[in-house]
């Protein structure tokens, strides 16, 4: 399936899963150097609003920062919109550097997740808060935790405090 470009300044549900339904996460310290990377290569050119990681698969809430937040310049030769190639870099370095780690990490080979990340722009408040509380909700709705406020791997405690 082919996606169109991420957009400056539109919000995005951002999801994927395991290929094959493989977990993606398979030990605490996974979480945690995903959640690093995320912080290297997405936070800056992406305001977060939600998360949840779960064994086989993750979303994310965020939001695309304006052009003029970003220090980029326009690639020589690129007919891309001055930017649009380092959030696309980005994403494609967080994922690639997560693939890797897991691969050698596990002794296994090949593509990690389902095909490129999903993405759905956000495009109503309504929609927006839905999100929000359906991804704190995933992991309960899920059967991981009986209550979704108890699962460690997502931002709820985090917006909360």
């Amino acid at each position: 399936m082919s996606y169109p470009p991420l957009q400056f300044r539109v919000c995005y549900h951002i999801y994927n899963r395991g290929n094959n339904g493989e977990f993606v996460f398979k030990e605490e310290r996974n979480y945690h150097y995903f959640l690093g990377l995320y912080a290297k290569y997405i936070a800056p050119i992406a305001d977060t609003y939600a998360y949840s990681l779960l064994n086989n698969h993750f979303h994310f809430s965020l939001r695309i920062k304006d052009q003029d937040e970003l220090s980029v310049a326009k690639q020589p030769g690129s007919s891309e919109e001055p930017g649009c190639l380092v959030i696309s870099q980005s994403f494609a370095t967080f994922f690639g550097t997560y693939t890797k780690a897991i691969n050698k990490a596990y002794s296994r080979t090949g593509t990690l997740f389902e095909g490129r990340f999903k993405r759905k722009p956000i495009t109503d408040n309504s929609y927006f808060t839905r999100l929000i509380t359906y991804i704190h909700q995933n992991p309960q709705l899920h059967g991981f935790v009986d209550d979704y406020r108890d699962w460690p791997y997502s931002s709820y405690q985090a917006l909360c405090s």
